[in-house]
Formats: C-alpha cells, structure tokens, sequence
C-alpha cells in the first residue's frame, strides 16, 4: 500500500530527503506522496523512511493505493529498472 500524508503535517522538510525512491514532493499546502513511486522503502529498508522520521506521525497507510508485499516489490524492481 503506498502511505499517504495527511492534514496534520506541518511542513518540517525531513520527509522528502529521507525517500529512497524521490516519491515525496511539497505539494501546495503540505508534502505529497506520489503513490506510483511510493514502495513503503521496500527494497530499500525494512520500515518507511518517511514514517521513521516524522515528527506529528501524519503519514499513514493510503487506503486508495491498496497493494500487496509482492507487488511493491515489483514496483521497486520496476522503478531500479528505469533509474
């Protein structure tokens, strides 16, 4: 499932940097994920770099983005694959 920021973010840039997969932008209020680059860092580390580091804990799991262990894996091979 790619993660979504909610409302609660408060701008704070430590989220952006920390994306392996550069799927973390200032949208026009606060920070987006682009869910077709989000792979919760599968591939890259055991947990989502962004929720680690988040101060307010706004980052959640994107109830519209719904996707299996295996099919972020792929994602992530697809995604290495185009880099």
């Amino acid at each position: 499932m790619a993660l979504l920021i909610t409302d609660d973010c408060i701008n704070c840039d430590v989220c952006e940097p920390a994306c392996p997969n550069s799927a973390i932008s200032q949208g026009q209020d606060i920070y987006e994920i682009a869910p077709q680059r989000c792979t919760e860092c599968v591939g890259h580390f055991d947990v989502p770099q962004c929720v680690e580091v988040c101060p307010v804990s706004c980052i959640i799991s994107d109830p519209q983005h719904p996707e299996t262990r295996e099919q972020l894996e792929a994602k992530y091979q697809q995604l290495m694959a185009s880099a």
